[in-house]
């Protein structure tokens, strides 16, 4: 079964339901001064985005996913004892768009102008609520670099839609989780069961590698 990043910023909207800007992640060098604004080239911004370099439309995003990598964050959110040791991860039940259960961890594009604490705040929030409470450190330094490929093989991670480079983070987390967006459950676990071959069988994209490795990290292994 394909498997494939969580892609969920064209889908973020406020409170209220109004879509928000996903900026889609992309760098002012894909606006051409050559073309005139909403020409249809790419990177040409729409009238409605001008004033937006990091704009995308969604042929433009999957020329971009075509022709070069896509920077990505990912979050292991963790829940730890009063000496700091990780005592439980949680687990994302997520929906593909075609109907399938899938496990998976907290992800998403790192946005044009935005620092990947910036990044790894907004994902999370936007998976597990506002009322999480992820405890970010103001620099934060990622546990493995993971780089998820469309041709299988070439690591332990796939991506059927693009070559997407991922920051890969361990976070705990203080407060409480409601999913949101795609998500539709958080899943708390024991570091052993998040490690099992069980779950990893669930997880998309080789994930469960990714899991291991974070647990490896903070001495959760044993």
């Amino acid at each position: 079964m394909p498997v494939r990043t969580p892609d969920p910023d064209p889908n973020e909207r406020d409170d209220d339901g109004t879509p928000r800007d996903p900026l889609r992640g992309m760098g002012a060098s894909f606006t051409n001064p050559g073309h005139p604004v909403g020409d249809g080239s790419f990177g040409s911004p729409t009238p409605g985005s001008s004033a937006n370099p990091g704009w995308l439309t969604d042929i433009e995003l999957a020329e971009a996913r075509r022709r070069m990598p896509i920077l990505y964050v990912e979050a292991v959110p963790v829940r730890t004892d009063g000496l700091g040791t990780v005592i439980e991860v949680g687990i994302l039940l997520r929906a593909t768009p075609l109907g399938e259960m899938t496990r998976t961890i907290v992800s998403g594009r790192v946005r044009y102008g935005e620092t990947v604490r910036d990044a790894l705040f907004r994902h999370l929030e936007n998976d597990l609520g506002p009322m999480a409470f992820p405890l970010l450190p103001p620099q934060p330094n990622p546990f493995t670099v993971a780089e998820y490929f469309p041709m299988p093989g070439l690591s332990a991670f796939h991506d059927d839609r693009q070559h997407a480079v991922s920051l890969a983070f361990v976070v705990p987390v203080t407060g409480t989780c409601e999913p949101r967006q795609d998500a539709l459950e958080v899943t708390w676990m024991a570091p052993q069961e998040a490690a099992s071959d069980a779950l990893a069988a669930e997880m998309e994209g080789g994930r469960g590698t990714l899991i291991r490795l974070a647990l490896a990290s903070v001495g959760a292994l044993r």
